[in-house]
């Protein structure tokens, strides 16, 4: 019989979760709050409440152009990585293919290396090849770096299917392309949906490489991020990071309303 657990255990694992929720969340609720403040320095708590840093990080083209590059950039990255990774995942799980350890590997490889190697490994690679970096080459890089994740969503979710589902669709005489639409990519949604929210957004967060291959044309919200915080302290930038945590938070709501966040890892 297992004993039940001591009420003061119970109260310290609650009161600990409560201290590292916390701790985890502090920094962005400093950030938070130094971006309604109205001092012109980043201060915090803050003196008192206004919009002005949010509604200029609105209509300067410091962040705006930034802000679409960023957009486009993660958008592409995760459609492709979608669409590769998931390419991959199926192949490896629905068929047995000489060496499929080693090709996953070589396409889970990314997560093993440093992100500087791979930022350097593509600058010096664009700079011998088309002689300077443009966004081609930062949706490149970063749809490598990508891959893996949604690999493994994808992998997760074939996983636990049914694999009589897909032998049934056979037998009742589904061609090959109607299983495949039918049957397999409705199985593996959940799991191509989170690898893509992962995608865009590793993509659109990413400083490191974006940085050895910034040029004046070529600048992600990030990069403008860090380069104004080199010069100023301006709450402006507070706003434009409180924005991007906001939209991670929304794109999990869209994704938990699309397809709930629990079938990403249960088919």
């Amino acid at each position: 019989m297992v004993k039940s657990i001591p009420l003061l255990a119970k109260i310290a694992a609650v009161l600990l979760v409560i201290a590292v929720t916390v701790y985890m969340l502090m920094p962005l609720i400093v950030v938070a709050g130094a971006s309604i403040g109205t001092s012109r320095f980043l201060t915090f708590p803050p003196s008192g409440f206004s919009a002005e840093w949010y509604i200029e990080a609105l209509t300067t083209d410091t962040y705006l152009a930034p802000f679409r590059l960023s957009l486009l950039v993660g958008v592409v990255t995760a459609i492709c990585s979608a669409t590769l990774g998931t390419a991959a995942a199926l192949a490896l799980t629905r068929f047995n293919i000489p060496g499929s350890g080693a090709i996953q590997a070589f396409l889970m490889s990314p997560l093993t290396l440093p992100t500087i190697i791979l930022a350097i490994g593509a600058l010096s690679v664009a700079s011998m090849t088309i002689g300077s970096p443009n966004i081609w080459v930062l949706i490149v890089i970063h749809t490598v770096i990508t891959i893996p994740y949604v690999m493994r969503t994808v992998t997760g979710v074939m996983a636990r299917r049914d694999p009589f589902i897909e032998e049934a669709a056979r037998t009742l005489g589904a061609s090959a392309w109607n299983r495949y639409r039918l049957v397999v990519l409705p199985v593996a949604r959940p799991g191509i949906a989170a690898g893509a929210f992962f995608a865009f957004n590793i993509s659109f967060d990413d400083a490191v490489i974006a940085l050895f291959l910034r040029t004046p044309q070529l600048e992600t919200l990030p990069i403008a991020i860090y380069g104004q915080l080199e010069y100023s302290t301006s709450p402006t930038v507070a706003a434009v990071s409180t924005m991007m945590v906001l939209l991670t938070v929304v794109l999990i709501l869209i994704l938990e309303k699309l397809i709930g966040l629990g079938k990403m890892f249960v088919s």
